[in-house]
């Protein structure tokens, strides 16, 4: 028997357990560890931003579904990974032995590299189901008394989408409201042009993205630092393409939402062999460890280098795609260990992004992430916006059966016209 356990309950957690079970033996044990007793569908969190969502909208007991499956489920953060021993310690004194291990805990958001950025400061979040729900009733006493808006991603971050999602849906819901007029709303990002997301553009990203912000009087700055966020004012360097500082802007603000960037968590910060200097697990192309070869990682914990060099740090995004791709990988190679073979599957990097703006929204595929690609497509349309709603409903409705359908490949490829990626 083997014993497998799994570090975190979120898109790539919860999917990791149940396709890690399908793939398993009969005898062997699957574990499944998360510091949250819950599962959230974090795509979802910029609707609760504004409160187009409530929180159990998009949340769900992780015990009762995962141990439907067989799986157990530990709901205890974990304080340290000590995988020269194969062992989790966690948060309670506790230890956990494991065979092979798992990471997908998701990152730690660095809202502590800049003075005032976060919940805990000056600025809303919506990485966090419980942040989202934060900035929503943020937003509540913000429509009672409008003003200036600041969104968008600081220096570092790697995930873009949902800045410029949070952007739209807050100028969707303004005017449905009447009081769009009242406010004026700057994106604020270190992309060195609109439509970047960190993959260096897609299609015609930016210059539908530049339309769809004039549409919607959104004004922006990109290669952008924040140094520091005061109530009610940021403070933002902007750069040119060599990197030097052209001008400094004193942002007042109402209402702002800034994506951080993102480090590895805690547990296993600065163990050699396992993580890059920011603490994501490196691994090789059978999303394994290479000194620690029964360590696996999947998702936005893992450690992907920049597709380019940018006037100000950007990171490359992990979509659920990517991250549905990794878990399939993860799970089979696995098995073959089991079984005495050698890994031979391999995750498909590639980028597949629904985002919503609110009535409308964006698509896009980029295959492969890192240019130049084979497949480079960027549309805009409502449909995009019922797509996602609908995908929602489909990616929970999945979570609470335990099927390890692929549904990004399946349903949003489809959308799409593309039959598979390959």
């Amino acid at each position: 028997m083997a014993h497998i356990v799994i570090l975190g309950a979120g898109v790539g957690g919860m999917t990791m357990a149940y396709e890690m079970r399908e793939q398993a033996r009969t005898e062997d044990k699957v574990t499944v560890i998360s510091n949250l007793p819950y599962f959230q569908f974090t795509p979802s969190n910029p609707w609760v931003g504004v409160n187009w969502r409530k929180r159990d909208d998009i949340t769900l007991p992780a015990a009762p579904y995962l141990n439907k499956k067989g799986i157990d489920f530990i709901p205890v953060g974990a304080a340290r990974v000590h995988p020269e021993r194969n062992q989790v310690e966690l948060a309670d004194g506790r230890a956990v032995d494991y065979d092979f291990l798992v990471i997908a805990t998701g990152p730690k958001l660095a809202f502590d590299e800049i003075p005032g950025l976060g919940p805990e400061g000056h600025t809303q979040s919506v990485c966090q189901v419980e942040h989202a729900v934060a900035a929503g009733q943020a937003w509540e006493r913000f429509v009672q008394e409008p003003g200036p808006i600041v969104v968008g991603a600081v220096q570092g971050a790697s995930c873009y989408g949902p800045a410029y999602e949070f952007a739209m849906i807050m100028d969707t819901d303004l005017r449905r409201r009447k009081i769009r007029d009242r406010v004026p709303m700057t994106y604020v990002t270190a992309e060195p042009y609109i439509g970047h997301l960190g993959l260096g553009g897609v299609g015609d990203s930016k210059g539908m993205l530049e339309s769809v912000m004039r549409d919607r009087h959104i004004k922006w700055i990109c290669n952008a630092k924040v140094s520091k966020v005061e109530a009610g004012k940021m403070f933002v360097a902007e750069h040119n393409e060599k990197g030097e500082v052209v001008k400094e802007h004193e942002l007042p603000f109402a209402y702002s939402m800034m994506l951080p960037a993102f480090k590895g968590i805690d547990a296993v910060f600065g163990i050699e062999g396992l993580t890059n200097p920011r603490g994501f697990i490196t691994i090789d192309a059978f999303q394994r460890n290479a000194k620690f070869q029964n360590v696996y990682s999947v998702g936005v914990c893992v450690a992907i280098p920049p597709v380019e060099a940018t006037p100000v740090p950007t990171g490359t995004p992990k979509t659920g795609y990517m991250i549905e791709s990794m878990v399939t990988a993860a799970a089979r190679n696995i098995r073959a260990v089991l079984d005495g073979r050698e890994p031979t599957e391999k995750a498909t990097w590639n980028a597949i992004c629904l985002a919503d703006f609110g009535d409308t929204g964006a698509a896009f595929v980029a295959l492969p992430q890192i240019p130049p690609r084979n497949v480079n497509w960027f549309k805009e349309g409502k449909w995009v916006h019922l797509a996602k709603v609908a995908f929602e409903k489909y990616f929970m409705r999945k979570m609470k059966k335990g099927s390890t359908e692929p549904l990004y490949e399946k349903y949003v490829l489809g959308l799409m016209g593309i039959k598979k990626l390959k």
